[in-house]
């Protein structure tokens, strides 16, 4: 798979979750839809977005519900695309959003491969590829990147790091669409800095690519260790999202954790 393909596969994606055509990603032009429901959507996402922005750079496509459509057009037409996505604009988002009982929850940058970067990495300790029966007993809180215990029945795949038959680290990957799977990747606290992060994330992206899938990464942006492990393990800045969430939803993810008990 070439990097050009890898490519084509996510804008295909951005393109169904967005509810627009894979090319209104690449137009100088900004471009707003009007947010519906897809079953080939990623399957984390929740549709209808109320607002959600996404660039690869060119633009910016707005899928939106459709009492925000023209505030939301205005909005991205106003400013440039770099700016959408920076704080202060935040500040004019979330007055438009806040009469619909919304504010902008999410901000994260997605990597992909780049194929000539990519290559298995040494980190000094055995790695295995795993299949859920194998990870099966890791739904720990140490391993919550790698693995996701909602969504147990979307963990496909894992490469874990061994240290005398210890698991030290793991990197799982998620089937979020049918072409794509995501990556996260854990350390135990006592080995890290040393290259297993990287080691891991390498090898699973190659275990993926073989198996005729294009793997990706998330990275929140003030997440530096996450984007520095992205670039070491090969792979590069491909596209930013916004989204915006309910009140509720803000308000619940913001409780305590003993709240939640």
């Amino acid at each position: 798979m070439t990097n050009r393909e890898i490519l084509s596969i996510a804008l295909e994606q951005s393109a169904v979750d967005c509810g627009c055509r894979a090319e209104d990603f690449l137009q100088p032009e900004n471009r707003i839809v009007t947010s519906g429901k897809n079953e080939n959507a990623r399957r984390y996402l929740a549709l209808p977005f109320s607002c959600q922005l996404v660039s690869y750079g060119s633009n910016v496509v707005a899928s939106v519900d459709k009492r925000l459509y023209s505030e939301v057009e205005r909005f991205i037409n106003s400013r440039p695309v770099q700016n959408c996505f920076e704080s202060p604009s935040m500040y004019i988002l979330n007055r438009i959003l806040e009469p619909y009982q919304q504010r902008v929850c999410f901000m994260a940058e997605y990597f992909l491969p780049d194929v000539e970067q990519l290559r298995e990495l040494p980190c000094g300790y055995s790695l295995k590829v795993m299949g859920p029966k194998d990870f099966a007993g890791c739904y720990l809180p140490q391993w919550s990147n790698a693995l996701c215990e909602k969504r147990k029945h979307l963990d496909v795949l894992a490469v874990g790091a061994f240290d005398k038959g210890e698991l030290i680290g793991l990197a799982g990957c998620s089937a979020d669409c049918d072409t794509m799977w995501q990556i996260g990747v854990d350390v135990l606290p006592g080995y890290r800095r040393q290259g297993i992060a990287a080691a891991l994330t390498s090898r699973l992206a190659m275990e993926i690519l073989q198996r005729g899938k294009a793997p990706f990464y998330c990275a929140a942006w003030s997440n530096v260790k996450s984007v520095r492990n992205a670039l070491k393990s090969g792979f590069k800045p491909a596209w930013v999202e916004l989204t915006a969430k309910s009140l509720d939803f803000i308000d619940e993810m913001n409780r305590a954790p003993e709240e939640h008990t």
